[in-house]
């Protein structure tokens, strides 16, 4: 084979992977800005080393992505821009390939924004175990080699990030199926619109919690407890307004959809979505409702969208 046909034969053993390769980096970054840039990075790598000498192509990618993810985590630069607090992951469109083997509960699990979130208070190190084990369903031996430590450090590191996942769990409560999550957010959107506080109110949890980026224009994100702030803030939210149809560009059509895995609402103007809220949902009623309107932390939901069969919305005149 020469060497134009054997570094074609190379690219494509790479393309291969890319998207599990894409879905670990999304899940241990928790953007897809990144995830693609880090993936991006592996590649160069690939196309630099000496690929006689790679025995297992598959796990060396996946040690160089992962290793790739860390180095941004760690960087005073990543420190800066995700102290808790002042940031949210990237949602990303059911169906999206970035996230990745949805098979068993804590593969679904690993993708939704409540844990991504929730990732951010764990140690690079312990992300990464967890991910790898949980959801890529590695042995603490392959995860040993792929981080440089010991299988017990491994084991160690995955006992805490479970702790700590598991504690998030119990307040998310457990899967809801599809029909059901659609009718509560409808409740929830008519309520919103029509300004009934109380049926707001009655359909959320007794510690009920709102978070938002302030479609990026604010330092830090915007974040509301207790049922009845919640509920002020998304009558006042979903309340429509000429100022706010201004702002939007135009008139958006609010649809639902199903995002990392949770139902939620895109507001979309013509092919352009401005803005995703999601819900997470525990014993029927609403724990957790995240707004993310930064334009370029929704430019990939954009893109999905641009491909995507909408149902009819749940309102034509916001």
């Amino acid at each position: 084979m020469d060497s134009t046909a054997t570094d074609r034969f190379d690219t494509g053993r790479f393309e291969a992977s890319r998207n599990r390769l894409a879905s670990l980096a999304y899940r241990l970054l928790g953007s897809a800005t990144d995830a693609e840039d880090a993936v991006q990075d592996a590649f160069l790598h690939w196309q630099a080393a000496d690929r006689r000498l790679i025995k297992v192509p598959e796990a060396w990618l996946t040690k160089v992505v992962t290793n790739l993810c860390l180095d941004r985590l760690r960087s005073a630069q990543a420190r800066r821009e995700r102290t808790v607090g002042a940031w949210l992951p990237e949602p990303l469109l059911d169906g999206d390939p970035m996230l990745g083997p949805a098979d068993t509960f804590e593969q679904r699990e690993s993708v939704s924004l409540a844990v991504l979130t929730l990732m951010e208070r764990l140690s690079p190190l312990e992300r990464a175990v967890y991910l790898l084990r949980e959801a890529f369903s590695h042995s603490h031996a392959e995860i040993a080699e792929i981080l440089d430590m010991t299988e017990s450090a491994s084991q160690q590191h995955l006992h805490r990030a479970r702790r700590r996942i598991t504690a998030a769990r119990r307040r998310g409560g457990s899967e809801v199926d599809e029909a059901s999550a659609r009718r509560i957010v409808e409740e929830f959107l008519a309520a919103a619109s029509s300004g009934r506080t109380e049926r707001l109110v009655a359909l959320l949890t007794d510690d009920a919690t709102a978070i938002s980026d302030g479609a990026g224009l604010a330092e830090r994100l915007l974040r509301f407890d207790t049922p009845q702030r919640v509920a002020a803030v998304a009558r006042a939210g979903f309340k429509p307004t000429p100022a706010k149809r201004r702002f939007a560009g135009g008139t958006p059509a609010v649809h639902y959809a199903t995002l990392n895995g949770s139902p939620g609402v895109l507001f979309v103007v013509g092919d352009r979505v401005i803005g995703t809220v999601t819900f997470d949902i525990a014993d029927g009623r609403i724990a957790t409702v995240r707004g993310i309107a930064a334009p370029a932390r929704i430019a990939r939901v954009t893109e999905a969208w641009r491909q995507h069969e909408p149902d009819a919305p749940l309102i034509t005149r916001w």
